[in-house]
């Protein structure tokens, strides 16, 4: 990253940033972020704990960005039957399962081992949270999450259900924000989600974590987009390799890469959708427009570059040696993306060298592994499957997961199956 020598506050670059999140004073140029943190030649802003005041000073942030957007987004819905059901629809699913998100949120909010809104870059959504295990005794595997919704409503606390679960077992967990339409359209989400990758790779070990022990997941809209900005960056490691020009015109030897898809232990594609061609269609017929969709993936001319599935098809056999082992998940009965977007998305993974390993949940629905399943308490088989990926070779870990007192329910089982029955998704 280039570096500017002018312009450069005085004051505490942590608070330059801070500040310049909170919108108390213009954004800080690159050469205040570099004062931040400077961790093995990479440039990574430094993340304290926020205060009580910035907490607040955050929330009415947010709270006005998200009204102000509100009405942009209006203007790309406009009036239409499919999204004004499906609003509902959501709102009647969300009272119904508010009981489980009641005692989420509260955890969300209370628990210690939480660490949020850890500044990782410049953008107004560049926050992730850390949920850290109580023993930090020796380093810990790390999930990095990023959540769904539609590539609209995402926003880092969705993982929070999952993150408590993976922090009981000894799992660090980075839930990852990034910015949703409008605030951006998907190169920015790729590109945030892309930073904050960096800065877990390059910082997690100052809060415990084992660099070598990196793991990437998604969920629905977030597996997409993790998936993208996974093979992006392994694309890059080739073009470095081998001196070629990227996409954008700059020499492959001229690049700095602040981390490596070789880096990360494995991918987690939940119920993610990875051909946006072969999707756009099913999507427009679920409620989420074609005009507003391509405007989401920045014109139709832009599908192929933003599907995972069809860049894989480009690349040269053993490339897939660049690429970490990739799980994916999927549930049978999954209305919002069909399995079979996994599965054809494995199928071009496997002519290329790359690991694919295929796990789909006979009858479950695109929110039941994610949502009911985990509210419902006991045994949850997605992070039972997540587990025995991150504890492989770790047999005390994988003996205590199995020994592990079942999960408490959060929700009476009738609201739930009410809450299956409406669901928009």
């Amino acid at each position: 990253m280039k570096m500017e020598s002018e312009n450069v506050s005085t004051g505490s670059a942590s608070d330059t940033l801070y500040n310049a999140f909170l919108k108390r004073q213009p954004s800080p140029t690159e050469a205040e972020l570099h004062q931040c943190l400077v961790h093995d030649g990479l440039t990574t802003p430094l993340c304290r704990k926020p205060s009580l005041r910035d907490e607040f000073g955050r929330a009415a942030s947010e709270t006005y960005e998200v009204s102000k957007l509100s009405f942009t987004l209006l203007k790309y819905l406009g009036i239409g039957y499919r999204w004004i059901g499906k609003l509902g629809a959501l709102s009647l699913y969300a009272c119904l399962l508010m009981p489980g998100f009641f005692q989420v949120g509260h955890s969300y909010l209370r628990d210690k081992r939480i660490r949020r809104s850890i500044v990782y870059g410049l953008k107004s959504r560049n926050l992730l949270d850390l949920y850290l295990p109580e023993n930090l005794d020796s380093p810990k595997p790390v999930v990095a999450f990023i959540t769904g919704g539609a590539w609209i409503i995402g926003y880092r606390a969705w993982g929070s259900l999952m993150g408590l679960q993976l922090v009981e077992k000894d799992v660090i967990v980075a839930c990852i924000d990034y910015r949703n339409f409008p605030q951006g359209t998907i190169s920015d989400m790729v590109e945030d989600v892309m930073q904050g990758i960096s800065f877990i790779c390059n910082n997690i070990g100052q809060f415990g974590g084992d660099p070598h022990r990196i793991y990437l997941a998604g969920q629905s809209a977030g597996a997409h987009i993790a998936a993208c900005a996974l093979i992006e960056q392994a694309m890059k490691e080739m073009r470095v390799g081998k001196g070629l020009k990227s996409s954008d015109g700059c020499d492959g030897n001229s690049v700095t890469l602040t981390w490596k898809a070789s880096q990360i232990r494995g991918f987690f594609g939940i119920s993610g959708g990875y051909n946006l061609q072969s999707l756009v269609d099913h999507f427009h017929r679920r409620g989420l427009y074609r005009s507003l969709f391509l405007s989401v993936m920045e014109g139709e001319e832009s599908l192929s570059w933003f599907s995972p599935e069809l860049r894989v098809k480009n690349l040269s056999v053993n490339a897939g040696a660049s690429l970490p082992p990739i799980y994916l998940f999927h549930g049978t009965a999954d209305y919002s993306i069909p399995c079979t977007a996994s599965e054809s998305f494995a199928e071009v993974l496997v002519p290329i060298g790359a690991s694919v390993t295929k796990r789909f949940y006979e009858g479950k629905t695109h929110t039941d592994i994610f949502l009911q399943d985990p509210m419902r308490g006991g045994h949850d088989v997605l992070v039972a499957d997540i587990l025995s990926v991150v504890h492989a070779g770790d047999q005390e870990a994988l003996a205590k997961d199995v020994l592990s007192v079942p999960r408490r329910r959060l929700v009476p089982e009738f609201l739930l199956q009410l809450a299956r029955s409406v669901s928009p998704f």
